[in-house]
């Protein structure tokens, strides 16, 4: 299977990200790619809750997930959104931070709500408390398709190795890894996380990212790291994309996971212990 990731610099304008998506989803189908990844949050990168507050919508009304929802049946593609930042009911006004996988029918196979939330003080001046707008998911997610089996996560999650033993061992051929990393923990964590994950499970990792300086009508303007990349299942990186939007391919095969999982065999291994 041809795999596409869609690296993007989403605004916080739905509308407006969603036509440039939807044009980067053509670009990769015209380059021969059956599964299409898009980054987190590809509908709204927004520093600012007021404005995520105007300009979100619950998942029913969303206007990104029924676009990319209409075009992959169109396309009769499969089609992972990393994330769409959505409205909730909950009675403190949290948010989602929600992943979908969509079917070569429009349909939606598999959701998972972002377990891990980025409550972190980069540095003197960039500081994140992601817990404050969304509400953290409890389920983790595998989903069968014809060309492999999929385990989700959500950019943070990779630093909680695991998570992705579980997924793995539940069956996951390739893991996902949507993201809107920041240009600092990116710099230093971002490949050799991904790569470790990947070594861990022998799977595949395709993590889609958000990249650059995000538009803001309101607030400050987020920055992230770009840098999307698949990391084969023995370790090796086979693409990575720059700092600006691209569409990057790779080309999948069940193959290399069994290979990668018949010479090291960990996922077999496990062991009981006490302490510490």
């Amino acid at each position: 299977m041809r795999a596409a990731l869609l690296q993007l610099s989403s605004s916080d304008d739905p509308s407006a990200n969603l036509a440039g998506t939807m044009a980067r989803v053509e670009e990769a189908v015209a380059g021969g790619a059956g599964f299409v990844l898009t980054p987190e949050v590809t509908n709204c990168v927004s520093a600012s809750r007021a404005r995520q507050q105007q300009v979100l919508r619950h998942e029913e009304d969303d206007l990104t997930l029924a676009g990319l929802r209409d075009l992959a049946a169109r396309r009769g593609i499969w089609l992972s959104i990393g994330s769409l930042a959505l409205k909730t009911r909950d009675a403190d006004g949290r948010f989602a931070n929600r992943s979908f996988l969509i079917g070569p029918d429009g349909e939606i196979v598999a959701r998972y709500d972002k377990i891990h939330m980025f409550d972190v003080q980069v540095s003197e001046t960039e500081t994140y408390r992601e817990s404050a707008g969304y509400r953290p998911g409890t389920r983790a997610v595998v989903a069968e398709t014809p060309f492999a089996t999929l385990g989700l996560s959500i950019c943070y999650d990779v630093r909680f190795p695991h998570l992705y033993r579980a997924l793995a061992q539940a069956g996951a051929e390739v893991l996902l890894v949507p993201a809107a990393f920041s240009p600092v923990t990116g710099a230093a964590h971002w490949e050799p996380l991904l790569r470790a994950r990947a070594i861990e499970s022998g799977a595949w990792v395709l993590a889609a990212a958000q990249c650059g300086t995000h538009a803001a009508a309101e607030g400050r303007e987020r920055k992230t790291y770009g840098h999307s990349m698949a990391v084969a299942p023995w370790g090796e990186v086979v693409a990575e994309a720059g700092e600006a939007p691209e569409v990057l391919f790779v080309d999948l095969s069940r193959e290399a996971v069994d290979k990668a999982r018949g010479r090291v065999p960990s996922l077999t291994h496990d062991r009981d212990f006490t302490g510490p």
